[in-house]
Protein backbone atom coordinates (compact mmCIF):
# COMPACT_ATOMS: atom_id res chain seq x y z
CA UNK A 1 0.00 0.00 0.00
CA UNK A 2 1.41 3.37 -0.93
CA UNK A 3 2.09 6.09 1.59
CA UNK A 4 -0.89 8.44 1.90
CA UNK A 5 -0.23 11.84 0.39
CA UNK A 6 -3.66 13.47 0.60
CA UNK A 7 -4.51 14.17 4.24
CA UNK A 8 -7.63 15.90 5.52
CA UNK A 9 -8.29 17.27 8.99
CA UNK A 10 -11.87 17.49 10.23
CA UNK A 11 -13.76 19.14 13.08
CA UNK A 12 -15.07 22.31 14.66
CA UNK A 13 -11.79 24.04 13.93
CA UNK A 14 -11.34 27.79 13.54
CA UNK A 15 -14.69 28.36 15.26
CA UNK A 16 -13.42 30.18 18.34
CA UNK A 17 -12.55 27.23 20.59
CA UNK A 18 -8.84 27.44 21.41
CA UNK A 19 -8.65 23.83 22.58
CA UNK A 20 -9.88 22.48 19.27
CA UNK A 21 -7.43 24.64 17.37
CA UNK A 22 -4.58 23.60 19.67
CA UNK A 23 -5.26 19.95 18.87
CA UNK A 24 -5.15 20.83 15.17
CA UNK A 25 -1.88 22.69 15.63
CA UNK A 26 -0.32 19.65 17.32
CA UNK A 27 -1.36 17.33 14.47
CA UNK A 28 -0.17 19.78 11.81
CA UNK A 29 3.18 19.95 13.59
CA UNK A 30 3.41 16.16 13.46
CA UNK A 31 2.46 16.02 9.76
CA UNK A 32 4.93 18.73 8.78
CA UNK A 33 7.75 17.07 10.71
CA UNK A 34 7.11 13.44 9.80
CA UNK A 35 5.19 13.64 6.49
CA UNK A 36 6.25 16.91 4.86
CA UNK A 37 5.18 15.77 1.39
CA UNK A 38 1.56 15.25 2.42
CA UNK A 39 -0.98 17.67 0.93
CA UNK A 40 -3.14 18.78 3.86
CA UNK A 41 -6.50 20.55 3.84
CA UNK A 42 -9.46 20.88 6.22
CA UNK A 43 -13.23 20.48 6.42
CA UNK A 44 -14.03 22.65 9.39
CA UNK A 45 -16.24 25.18 11.14
CA UNK A 46 -14.14 28.27 10.42
CA UNK A 47 -12.32 27.76 7.12
CA UNK A 48 -11.17 31.38 6.76
CA UNK A 49 -9.53 31.30 10.20
CA UNK A 50 -7.88 27.93 9.59
CA UNK A 51 -6.45 29.02 6.24
CA UNK A 52 -5.21 32.36 7.58
CA UNK A 53 -3.69 30.91 10.75
CA UNK A 54 -2.32 27.57 9.56
CA UNK A 55 -1.80 28.11 5.84
CA UNK A 56 -3.84 25.15 4.59
CA UNK A 57 -6.84 25.16 2.23
CA UNK A 58 -10.12 24.74 4.10
CA UNK A 59 -13.76 24.06 3.25
CA UNK A 60 -16.76 24.98 5.37
CA UNK A 61 -18.11 22.02 7.32
CA UNK A 62 -21.78 22.87 6.71
CA UNK A 63 -23.58 24.16 3.64
CA UNK A 64 -25.96 26.04 5.95
CA UNK A 65 -24.05 28.92 7.54
CA UNK A 66 -26.68 29.13 10.28
CA UNK A 67 -26.22 25.49 11.31
CA UNK A 68 -25.53 26.21 14.97
CA UNK A 69 -28.09 28.97 15.40
CA UNK A 70 -31.48 28.05 16.84
CA UNK A 71 -34.08 27.86 14.07
CA UNK A 72 -37.61 28.95 15.05
CA UNK A 73 -39.11 30.22 11.80
CA UNK A 74 -40.36 27.82 9.16
CA UNK A 75 -37.88 29.08 6.54
CA UNK A 76 -34.89 28.60 8.86
CA UNK A 77 -36.07 25.11 9.80
CA UNK A 78 -36.48 24.19 6.14
CA UNK A 79 -33.00 25.54 5.35
CA UNK A 80 -31.53 23.37 8.10
CA UNK A 81 -33.28 20.32 6.70
CA UNK A 82 -32.00 21.00 3.20
CA UNK A 83 -28.53 21.59 4.61
CA UNK A 84 -28.48 18.13 6.20
CA UNK A 85 -29.12 16.56 2.81
CA UNK A 86 -26.64 18.76 0.97
CA UNK A 87 -23.98 17.96 3.57
CA UNK A 88 -24.25 14.26 2.74
CA UNK A 89 -22.97 14.93 -0.78
CA UNK A 90 -20.50 17.62 0.26
CA UNK A 91 -18.91 15.46 2.97
CA UNK A 92 -18.71 12.40 0.72
CA UNK A 93 -17.11 14.38 -2.11
CA UNK A 94 -14.51 15.86 0.27
CA UNK A 95 -13.66 12.54 1.90
CA UNK A 96 -13.30 10.83 -1.46
CA UNK A 97 -10.43 13.15 -2.41
CA UNK A 98 -8.28 11.95 0.52
CA UNK A 99 -6.23 8.93 1.48
CA UNK A 100 -6.47 9.75 5.20
CA UNK A 101 -8.67 12.03 7.30
CA UNK A 102 -7.60 12.87 10.86
CA UNK A 103 -10.00 14.11 13.54
CA UNK A 104 -7.50 15.83 15.86
CA UNK A 105 -8.42 15.46 19.51
CA UNK A 106 -11.52 17.30 20.78
CA UNK A 107 -14.41 15.75 22.69
CA UNK A 108 -16.01 14.41 19.52
CA UNK A 109 -17.39 11.29 21.22
CA UNK A 110 -18.95 12.97 24.24
CA UNK A 111 -21.90 15.16 25.19
CA UNK A 112 -20.59 16.78 28.37
CA UNK A 113 -21.78 20.15 27.00
CA UNK A 114 -25.18 20.80 25.36
CA UNK A 115 -25.33 18.91 22.07
CA UNK A 116 -28.02 17.85 19.60
CA UNK A 117 -27.68 14.59 17.62
CA UNK A 118 -28.30 16.33 14.30
CA UNK A 119 -25.41 18.73 14.94
CA UNK A 120 -21.80 17.56 15.15
CA UNK A 121 -22.61 13.87 15.87
CA UNK A 122 -24.42 13.72 12.52
CA UNK A 123 -21.48 15.40 10.77
CA UNK A 124 -19.02 12.95 12.32
CA UNK A 125 -21.18 10.03 11.21
CA UNK A 126 -21.23 11.36 7.63
CA UNK A 127 -17.43 11.58 7.73
CA UNK A 128 -16.89 8.06 9.03
CA UNK A 129 -19.52 6.49 6.77
CA UNK A 130 -18.01 8.21 3.75
CA UNK A 131 -14.59 6.95 4.76
CA UNK A 132 -15.84 3.38 4.83
CA UNK A 133 -17.56 3.74 1.45
CA UNK A 134 -14.57 5.30 -0.32
CA UNK A 135 -11.88 3.39 1.60
CA UNK A 136 -10.44 6.56 3.07
CA UNK A 137 -8.83 5.85 6.43
CA UNK A 138 -10.56 7.91 9.15
CA UNK A 139 -8.50 8.39 12.32
CA UNK A 140 -9.96 9.62 15.61
CA UNK A 141 -6.74 10.73 17.28
CA UNK A 142 -6.56 11.45 21.01
CA UNK A 143 -10.28 12.13 21.22
CA UNK A 144 -12.50 12.48 24.26
CA UNK A 145 -15.52 10.30 24.94
CA UNK A 146 -18.06 10.02 27.74
CA UNK A 147 -21.28 8.13 28.53
CA UNK A 148 -24.20 9.53 26.50
CA UNK A 149 -27.80 9.14 27.66
CA UNK A 150 -29.58 10.47 24.58
CA UNK A 151 -30.30 7.46 22.37
CA UNK A 152 -29.94 9.17 19.00
CA UNK A 153 -26.67 10.88 19.93
CA UNK A 154 -25.29 7.67 21.41
CA UNK A 155 -26.22 5.68 18.31
CA UNK A 156 -24.48 8.15 15.98
CA UNK A 157 -21.36 8.33 18.14
CA UNK A 158 -21.14 4.55 18.50
CA UNK A 159 -21.55 3.97 14.76
CA UNK A 160 -19.00 6.65 13.91
CA UNK A 161 -16.42 5.10 16.22
CA UNK A 162 -17.00 1.65 14.76
CA UNK A 163 -16.53 2.94 11.21
CA UNK A 164 -13.23 4.69 11.97
CA UNK A 165 -10.04 2.94 10.86
CA UNK A 166 -8.04 4.16 13.86
CA UNK A 167 -8.98 5.34 17.35
CA UNK A 168 -6.99 6.61 20.31
CA UNK A 169 -8.20 8.46 23.39
CA UNK A 170 -6.98 11.20 25.68
CA UNK A 171 -7.83 9.29 28.90
CA UNK A 172 -8.90 5.87 30.13
CA UNK A 173 -12.40 7.16 30.90
CA UNK A 174 -12.93 7.82 27.21
CA UNK A 175 -11.88 4.34 26.17
CA UNK A 176 -14.05 2.85 28.91
CA UNK A 177 -17.04 4.90 27.76
CA UNK A 178 -16.72 3.64 24.19
CA UNK A 179 -16.35 0.06 25.40
CA UNK A 180 -19.54 0.49 27.44
CA UNK A 181 -21.29 1.73 24.29
CA UNK A 182 -20.45 -1.50 22.52
CA UNK A 183 -17.32 -0.47 20.61
CA UNK A 184 -14.48 -3.01 20.47
CA UNK A 185 -11.61 -1.09 22.06
CA UNK A 186 -9.15 -3.97 22.35
CA UNK A 187 -6.80 -2.34 19.81
CA UNK A 188 -7.39 1.24 20.95
CA UNK A 189 -4.74 3.12 22.92
CA UNK A 190 -4.71 5.94 25.48
CA UNK A 191 -2.27 8.87 25.30
CA UNK A 192 -2.11 12.36 26.85
CA UNK A 193 -4.12 15.15 25.25
CA UNK A 194 -2.61 16.29 21.96
CA UNK A 195 -2.05 19.80 23.32
CA UNK A 196 0.76 18.41 25.48
CA UNK A 197 2.72 18.07 22.22
CA UNK A 198 2.76 21.86 21.73
CA UNK A 199 5.88 23.87 22.63
CA UNK A 200 6.20 24.83 26.28
CA UNK A 201 6.73 28.55 26.99
CA UNK A 202 9.70 29.58 29.13
CA UNK A 203 8.82 30.34 32.77
CA UNK A 204 7.68 33.91 33.25
CA UNK A 205 8.46 36.30 36.10
CA UNK A 206 5.63 35.90 38.59
CA UNK A 207 4.30 38.85 40.59
CA UNK A 208 1.58 37.25 42.67
CA UNK A 209 -0.86 37.07 39.76
CA UNK A 210 -3.58 34.45 39.80
CA UNK A 211 -4.95 33.37 36.42
CA UNK A 212 -8.64 32.50 36.54
CA UNK A 213 -9.90 30.69 33.47
CA UNK A 214 -13.65 31.16 33.12
CA UNK A 215 -16.30 29.48 31.01
CA UNK A 216 -19.78 30.25 29.74
CA UNK A 217 -20.90 27.23 31.73
CA UNK A 218 -24.52 26.08 31.72
CA UNK A 219 -24.09 22.42 32.65
CA UNK A 220 -24.10 19.44 30.34
CA UNK A 221 -26.40 17.84 27.84
CA UNK A 222 -28.59 16.39 30.60
CA UNK A 223 -28.87 19.72 32.47
CA UNK A 224 -30.92 21.72 29.98
CA UNK A 225 -33.81 22.23 32.42
CA UNK A 226 -31.41 23.70 35.02
CA UNK A 227 -29.03 25.47 32.63
CA UNK A 228 -29.69 29.03 33.79
CA UNK A 229 -29.57 28.11 37.48
CA UNK A 230 -26.27 26.28 36.98
CA UNK A 231 -24.83 29.25 35.09
CA UNK A 232 -25.95 31.73 37.76
CA UNK A 233 -24.42 29.69 40.59
CA UNK A 234 -21.17 29.23 38.68
CA UNK A 235 -20.89 32.93 37.86
CA UNK A 236 -21.77 34.08 41.37
CA UNK A 237 -19.34 31.67 43.03
CA UNK A 238 -16.49 32.52 40.65
CA UNK A 239 -17.13 36.25 41.05
CA UNK A 240 -17.01 35.98 44.85
CA UNK A 241 -13.75 34.06 44.58
CA UNK A 242 -12.17 36.74 42.38
CA UNK A 243 -13.40 39.46 44.75
CA UNK A 244 -11.83 37.66 47.72
CA UNK A 245 -8.47 37.51 45.92
CA UNK A 246 -8.67 41.21 45.10
CA UNK A 247 -9.48 42.02 48.74
CA UNK A 248 -6.18 40.31 49.61
CA UNK A 249 -4.37 42.52 47.08
CA UNK A 250 -3.81 39.77 44.51
CA UNK A 251 -3.80 40.70 40.80
CA UNK A 252 -6.25 38.50 38.88
CA UNK A 253 -5.92 37.77 35.17
CA UNK A 254 -9.12 36.45 33.55
CA UNK A 255 -8.69 33.96 30.71
CA UNK A 256 -11.08 32.33 28.26
CA UNK A 257 -10.96 29.29 26.00
CA UNK A 258 -13.81 30.05 23.62
CA UNK A 259 -15.28 33.21 22.13
CA UNK A 260 -18.52 32.66 24.05
CA UNK A 261 -16.68 33.03 27.38
CA UNK A 262 -16.25 36.80 26.88
CA UNK A 263 -19.63 37.52 28.51
CA UNK A 264 -18.46 35.85 31.74
CA UNK A 265 -15.28 37.95 31.77
CA UNK A 266 -17.31 41.13 31.31
CA UNK A 267 -19.73 40.18 34.09
CA UNK A 268 -16.91 39.50 36.58
CA UNK A 269 -15.03 42.71 35.73
CA UNK A 270 -18.22 44.75 36.11
CA UNK A 271 -19.13 43.10 39.41
CA UNK A 272 -15.69 43.32 41.07
CA UNK A 273 -14.82 46.76 39.63
CA UNK A 274 -11.12 46.78 40.52
CA UNK A 275 -7.96 47.67 38.57
CA UNK A 276 -6.46 44.46 39.94
CA UNK A 277 -8.75 42.45 37.64
CA UNK A 278 -7.72 42.40 33.99
CA UNK A 279 -8.63 40.30 30.97
CA UNK A 280 -6.09 38.67 28.69
CA UNK A 281 -6.50 38.67 24.92
CA UNK A 282 -5.56 35.18 23.77
CA UNK A 283 -5.83 33.81 20.24
CA UNK A 284 -4.21 30.40 20.78
CA UNK A 285 -3.21 27.85 23.39
CA UNK A 286 0.32 29.24 23.13
CA UNK A 287 -1.02 32.62 24.29
CA UNK A 288 -2.82 30.93 27.19
CA UNK A 289 0.31 29.05 28.22
CA UNK A 290 2.38 32.22 28.20
CA UNK A 291 -0.14 33.91 30.51
CA UNK A 292 -0.19 30.90 32.83
CA UNK A 293 3.58 30.47 32.88
CA UNK A 294 3.84 33.99 34.30
CA UNK A 295 1.28 33.35 37.07
CA UNK A 296 1.80 32.11 40.62
CA UNK A 297 -1.18 29.79 40.27
CA UNK A 298 -4.18 29.03 38.09
CA UNK A 299 -7.85 28.32 38.79
CA UNK A 300 -9.59 27.21 35.60
CA UNK A 301 -12.73 25.60 34.27
CA UNK A 302 -12.37 24.78 30.56
CA UNK A 303 -10.58 21.52 29.90
CA UNK A 304 -7.90 23.04 27.67
CA UNK A 305 -7.35 25.90 30.10
CA UNK A 306 -6.38 23.16 32.54
CA UNK A 307 -4.17 21.48 29.93
CA UNK A 308 -2.35 24.76 29.26
CA UNK A 309 -1.82 25.52 32.94
CA UNK A 310 -0.52 22.04 33.67
CA UNK A 311 1.76 22.02 30.63
CA UNK A 312 3.12 25.42 31.67
CA UNK A 313 4.02 23.80 35.00
CA UNK A 314 1.93 26.19 37.09
CA UNK A 315 0.10 24.91 40.21
CA UNK A 316 -3.52 24.53 39.14
CA UNK A 317 -6.91 24.15 40.77
CA UNK A 318 -9.66 22.77 38.54
CA UNK A 319 -13.24 23.99 38.59
CA UNK A 320 -14.27 20.63 37.24
CA UNK A 321 -17.40 20.31 35.07
CA UNK A 322 -16.86 16.73 33.80
CA UNK A 323 -15.02 13.54 34.64
CA UNK A 324 -12.42 14.34 31.97
CA UNK A 325 -11.16 17.26 34.08
CA UNK A 326 -10.77 15.05 37.14
CA UNK A 327 -8.98 12.41 35.04
CA UNK A 328 -6.58 15.02 33.66
CA UNK A 329 -5.76 16.35 37.12
CA UNK A 330 -5.15 12.82 38.39
CA UNK A 331 -2.85 12.05 35.44
CA UNK A 332 -0.79 15.13 36.27
CA UNK A 333 -0.59 14.41 40.01
CA UNK A 334 -3.07 17.06 41.18
CA UNK A 335 -6.14 14.91 41.87
CA UNK A 336 -6.72 16.57 45.26
CA UNK A 337 -7.04 20.00 43.69
CA UNK A 338 -10.51 19.82 42.09
CA UNK A 339 -13.70 21.71 42.90
CA UNK A 340 -17.14 21.13 41.28
CA UNK A 341 -18.10 23.82 38.77
CA UNK A 342 -21.80 23.08 39.30
CA UNK A 343 -21.60 23.81 43.02
CA UNK A 344 -19.01 26.53 43.54
CA UNK A 345 -18.58 27.01 47.28
CA UNK A 346 -16.44 30.12 47.59
CA UNK A 347 -15.26 29.46 51.15
CA UNK A 348 -14.24 25.91 50.31
CA UNK A 349 -12.65 27.06 47.05
CA UNK A 350 -10.54 29.60 48.91
CA UNK A 351 -9.39 26.90 51.35
CA UNK A 352 -8.37 24.68 48.45
CA UNK A 353 -6.62 27.57 46.74
CA UNK A 354 -4.55 28.39 49.82
CA UNK A 355 -3.62 24.73 50.22
CA UNK A 356 -2.55 24.69 46.56
CA UNK A 357 -0.27 27.69 47.01
CA UNK A 358 1.33 26.20 50.12
CA UNK A 359 2.36 23.20 48.03
CA UNK A 360 3.56 25.29 45.09
CA UNK A 361 7.20 24.19 45.05
CA UNK A 362 6.33 20.50 45.35
CA UNK A 363 3.60 20.74 42.70
CA UNK A 364 5.90 22.44 40.19
CA UNK A 365 8.35 19.53 40.55
CA UNK A 366 5.52 17.05 40.08
CA UNK A 367 4.29 18.82 36.95
CA UNK A 368 7.76 18.97 35.44
CA UNK A 369 8.08 15.20 35.84
CA UNK A 370 4.58 14.46 34.49
CA UNK A 371 5.15 16.74 31.50
CA UNK A 372 8.29 14.85 30.56
CA UNK A 373 6.29 11.61 30.66
CA UNK A 374 3.49 13.14 28.56
CA UNK A 375 5.96 14.30 25.91
CA UNK A 376 7.42 10.81 25.60
CA UNK A 377 3.98 9.21 25.38
CA UNK A 378 2.91 11.59 22.63
CA UNK A 379 6.00 10.73 20.61
CA UNK A 380 4.75 7.16 20.88
CA UNK A 381 1.27 8.29 19.78
CA UNK A 382 2.61 9.87 16.61
CA UNK A 383 4.78 6.84 15.85
CA UNK A 384 1.70 4.62 16.25
CA UNK A 385 -0.29 6.94 13.99
CA UNK A 386 2.36 6.76 11.29
CA UNK A 387 2.38 2.96 11.50
CA UNK A 388 -1.41 2.84 11.18
CA UNK A 389 -2.01 5.49 8.50
CA UNK A 390 1.24 5.81 6.58
CA UNK A 391 2.46 2.22 6.12
CA UNK A 392 5.99 2.14 4.77
CA UNK A 393 6.95 5.48 6.28
CA UNK A 394 9.75 5.60 8.87
CA UNK A 395 8.88 6.64 12.41
CA UNK A 396 10.81 9.15 14.48
CA UNK A 397 11.66 6.67 17.22
CA UNK A 398 12.16 2.96 17.67
CA UNK A 399 8.65 2.40 19.04
CA UNK A 400 6.41 1.51 16.11
CA UNK A 401 4.19 -1.24 17.53
CA UNK A 402 0.95 0.42 18.68
CA UNK A 403 0.10 -2.59 20.85
CA UNK A 404 3.35 -2.22 22.75
CA UNK A 405 2.52 1.37 23.67
CA UNK A 406 -0.44 0.83 25.99
CA UNK A 407 -0.18 3.32 28.79
CA UNK A 408 -0.07 2.16 32.38
CA UNK A 409 -3.02 3.75 34.23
Amino acid sequence: MKTASRVGVFGLLGSGNLGNDGSLEAVLGYLRAEHPDAAVDALCGGPEVVTARYGIPATRLHWNRGEYRTASRLGAIATKGVGKLVDVARTAAWVRRHDVVIVPGMGVLEATLPLRPWGFPYSLFLLCASGRIFRTRIALVGVGAAPIRDRATRALVRRSARLAAYRSYRDDLSRDAMRAMGVDTARDEVYPDLAFALPTPPPGTTNGTVCVGVMDFHGGNDDRARAEEIHRRYLEGTTRFVRALVDEGRPVRLLTGDACDASVVEAIIDAVDSPLVTAAETASLADLMEEMAAADSVVATRYHNLVCALKAGTPTLALSYAAKSDALMERMGLAAHCHPAREVDTDRLLEQFRALEKQSVELRRTLADRNRTAARQLRDQFDALTAALFPGARTSSTHTDAHALRETP
